[in-house]
């Protein structure tokens, strides 16, 4: 299994809202993160906007594309960008870049 970090930055001005999204993501965003891959996903938000994200999955780029081949992340990926600081156009999702991890103990 493979364990993915990365960081994204929310705006300021947007945290509460960020935060209450996600404590109602939609049912089918659930489902489809699970159907495709992502597994004991995880978002941490410090109060400066930076986020945290943790995933297992077997493989990542195939997750990720699992998810860009749904209509629900479309929809979400939409809904979520203006939330976020320094995307240069991108898509939060297409912004994640993988943290190089140096320590695990199991």
């Amino acid at each position: 299994m493979q364990r993915v970090c990365f960081l994204l930055k929310v705006r300021q001005g947007k945290l509460a809202e960020y935060r209450e999204r996600h404590a109602a993501v939609w049912p089918e965003m659930r489902e489809a993160l699970s159907a495709t891959g992502w597994h004991n996903y995880s978002l941490f938000l410090r109060d400066d906007g930076l986020l945290v994200g943790y995933l297992e999955t077997e493989d990542f780029e195939t997750a990720k594309a699992g998810m860009e081949a749904t209509d629900v992340n479309a929809r979400w990926q939409t809904e979520m960008a203006p939330f976020f600081e320094s995307l240069d156009g991108a898509r939060p999702d297409e912004a994640m870049r993988p943290l190089t991890e140096v320590f695990h103990l199991a």
